[in-house]
């Protein structure tokens, strides 16, 4: 079989080939064997597809920065350590990159390095894409001569923070959908059908059930003031997105995410997944513990968390241990508080918490799986009820009249 690659030798030259071979990963091995570090392979029937990455990025294709951060990290990892000068690995990449604005920020990288600043403070006129985590990972291995390894569990952490975020986007996107299909089948049966059998039930001259009586009067209501309701609707919607995005709002929804039914569970699991992530590469790469804690306080997005890191930073200032709080948390299982505490008594929490964040992440995964096998029934067994409903109290009527008719002829 055959697979298009993108590779770089121990000088930096960039190489796009095809290579035959069995499997990708005696391709890999094979090109490796003669010097070349592949950054990017695929089969050769999806060339297409990787294109963009073999033509220097200029086809302007847009990614996430968390997918430009994990991609710059595992390739500068792989060219750092073959000895490649920062700067000249700089500028593969850069010819690499197909995002145009990471280009920019690669570009500039660059040209502050060859000035003299260092990676670390380089990166670090970039805080949108270098978050602090990454810009302390990537000082520390400048600081320790350990560049390629840091740039390696950087890359690592990046790549499992874009396979959650992957996974949840998957999991939501079919539910929401959805939701939004059954809105607007909603306000259509409102606009359109209910009004033809409100004109067919008046020519009856027959009475309405209740039920019917109120979709009738709803649906009258919204045709009369359409207008200004639909709009407002849309504005009350973008306005409530702004609030979420306050501090406030902020808050708020943090709390009442970890309070939903079934939803908390993994909303926490993902968060201990996180912390134990983030907190274990920083204390592998022998970053102290108090700045790792500040790191991991900066990096966490729900305030709940940021609060248990917090306290958790307050008691290491007075000499206490990471488990002595965390395992009074409700947030936090009794297993994961256990596990700190004996990684702290043997002197390797950094190893402990790496492998508890490999299994939540596992776990996580069959979390995220079960939650949509049970979002995706639910939300059709809501839309079919909400059509049921309508369906039902607009020919309820019909069956009476027709009832009624059938009753009258049967006197006569």
């Amino acid at each position: 079989m055959k697979y298009a690659y993108v590779a770089f030798d121990a000088a930096g030259k960039r190489t796009e080939d095809v290579i035959e071979a069995d499997s990708e990963l005696v391709a890999k091995d094979t090109l490796a064997s003669r010097g070349q570090y592949v950054v990017e392979i695929g089969s050769d029937s999806s060339r297409g597809a990787a294109h963009g990455a073999r033509s220097g990025g200029k086809s302007g294709r847009k990614q996430s920065k968390w997918k430009c951060l994990a991609e710059f990290t595992r390739q500068m990892a792989i060219l750092v350590s073959t000895g490649t000068p920062v700067v000249q690995a700089l500028g593969a990449i850069e010819r690499q990159v197909t995002d145009p604005k990471f280009v920019a920020v690669v570009a500039d990288v660059r040209n502050r390095v060859e000035e003299g600043s260092s990676l670390g403070d380089a990166v670090g006129r970039h805080p949108k894409y270098f978050d602090a985590v990454a810009r302390s990972l990537i000082s520390a291995g400048e600081s320790s001569g350990r560049l390629d390894a840091m740039l390696e569990r950087l890359a690592a952490v990046n790549r499992q923070q874009e396979v959650v975020r992957k996974s949840l986007t998957a999991a939501l996107a079919y539910p929401v959908m959805l939701t939004m299909i059954s809105l607007v089948v909603l306000v259509n049966m409102l606009m359109f059908v209910v009004p033809r059998f409100a004109v067919l039930f008046e020519s009856l001259d027959t009475p309405v059930p209740a039920s019917t009586a109120v979709l009738m009067s709803l649906s009258g209501h919204l045709r009369a003031h359409w207008w200004w309701e639909i709009p407002g609707a849309m504005a009350a919607a973008v306005a409530l997105v702004i609030w979420g995005m306050s501090a406030p709002g902020r808050r708020v929804i943090d709390r009442l995410i970890l309070k939903l039914p079934g939803f908390s569970s993994l909303c926490i699991s993902l968060a201990m997944a996180k912390i134990a992530r983030l907190l274990g590469v920083l204390m592998e790469s022998r970053v102290p513990l108090l700045d790792s804690l500040i790191l991991v306080e900066q990096a966490m997005g729900n305030a709940s968390f940021r609060k248990l890191i917090t306290d958790v930073r307050s008691a290491v200032t007075r000499g206490s241990s990471i488990s002595s709080v965390i395992g009074k948390s409700p947030l936090v299982t009794p297993s994961f508080a256990e596990a700190v505490r004996s990684g702290e008594e043997s002197g390797k929490i950094g190893e402990v918490l790496t492998s508890l964040a490999d299994y939540l992440d596992d776990d996580n995964r069959t979390l995220l799986k079960s939650l949509t096998q049970m979002l995706e029934p639910l939300v059709l067994i809501v839309l079919g009820a909400v059509v049921g409903t309508i369906a039902v109290s607009m020919f309820l009527p019909l069956f009476d009249a027709t009832a009624a008719t059938g009753a009258s002829g049967g006197g006569h």
